[in-house]
């Protein structure tokens, strides 16, 4: 790790802009197949920030959980009811913001108008579903500084997890924020996957009880070891394919075609990491080939962004684009914090 950059470069602020310019430039080429993305807005290359800099529901549910954390820390050391309190009223406030009028995910409003009667989360949680709504907001807890491992795993799992209660999902959610973290900290690009995929090992058989309670028992799963395992191994299997491809694959290509289209959770993660590990020094390239898919491109490109703004800091991004972008007051304020 080069320690004196890490120290300096703002991975916190890089990676909170990265992730909304990421989710602006991928709102206008989501439900697009490639050929129409370029036909409409010319070579994926040449990608423009659309003027307004308008995000989706990615970035303010990241902010959402950017409070929720901020409010739970206000009170004390980091812990699972701590934060699944005001996160858990973060969530609500979202879905009845007049503002949550950005296509948001099908599975994020029917748990969060659940999370808004009296009772218990885990009976919110949609337990069949690992949709990417999970991770494309964990990011923050990535980011914040003096956590312990078992801190980040199991507050990254129960943000997933309030909502989208599939054991993928709260193993994505988790390997998302472990990137994040790997990359602020100065870890080399070339090796994350394979520390990420140990990573996965070493957690397979870890179900975070503190943190999740008893949600597992709402699953088919014989046990809560066989539950999480099933979320482990199928982000493994991801994983496996991107480690396979991460340094042969066409960047001409749609990367969705190498790790799939992103709409659930473990193929969102593969993906945005792709097409950050397509381009690890050029992270404009990287946002934009992430918004030129055939997938879930929001979603996709805020993951991509979020990795190489962690991994070069703040001074990523150009000043033009990172001054437009929605939200920029609320991000820097948590990039700030968490930077400092």
């Amino acid at each position: 790790m080069n320690l004196a950059r890490t120290a300096t470069k703002q991975a916190a602020t890089g990676s909170l802009i990265g992730l909304a310019l990421g989710d602006a430039l991928g709102r206008l080429t989501e439900f697009i197949d490639v050929p129409r993305i370029i036909s409409w807005y010319g070579p994926w290359r040449e990608l423009a920030l659309p003027a307004n800099g308008r995000v989706t529901d990615d970035t303010q549910m990241t902010l959402a959980f950017a409070r929720g954390i901020r409010t739970a820390m206000d009170r004390g050391v980091l812990a699972p009811r701590r934060l699944a309190r005001p996160l858990r009223e973060e969530y609500v406030d979202w879905h009845r913001s007049p503002e949550n009028n950005r296509a948001p995910g099908h599975t994020c409003m029917v748990a969060c108008q659940l999370l808004s009667t009296d009772r218990p989360w885990q009976d919110a949680s949609q337990i069949h579903s690992k949709g990417c709504g999970a991770n494309m907001r964990v990011t923050p807890i990535g980011l914040v500084p003096g956590l312990s491992e078992e801190q980040r795993a199991g507050a990254a799992q129960l943000q997933a997890a309030l909502t989208h209660g599939h054991p993928t999902a709260l193993a994505a959610s988790d390997l998302t924020a472990r990137a994040v973290y790997l990359l602020a900290q100065g870890v080399d690009p070339a090796g994350l996957v394979g520390q990420l995929r140990s990573y996965a090992y070493e957690n397979r058989s870890r179900y975070h009880e503190n943190w999740l309670g008893d949600l597992w028992t709402r699953s088919q799963d014989p046990s809560a070891l066989a539950f999480v395992q099933r979320g482990w191994d199928e982000c493994l299997a991801v994983l496996e394919r991107l480690d396979a491809v991460q340094r042969t694959a066409d960047p001409e290509l749609d990367p969705c075609e190498y790790t799939g289209d992103g709409w659930i959770a473990e193929e969102a993660l593969a993906t945005g990491l792709l097409c950050f590990l397509l381009f690890p020094d050029e992270p404009l390239t990287a946002l934009r080939r992430a918004a030129c898919t055939r997938g879930d491109s929001d979603s996709i490109a805020a993951l991509a962004g979020a990795f190489a703004g962690a991994h070069l800091g703040a001074d990523a991004w150009p000043k033009e684009w990172a001054e437009s972008v929605e939200y920029r007051s609320d991000l820097l304020t948590f990039g700030a914090l968490w930077d400092a």
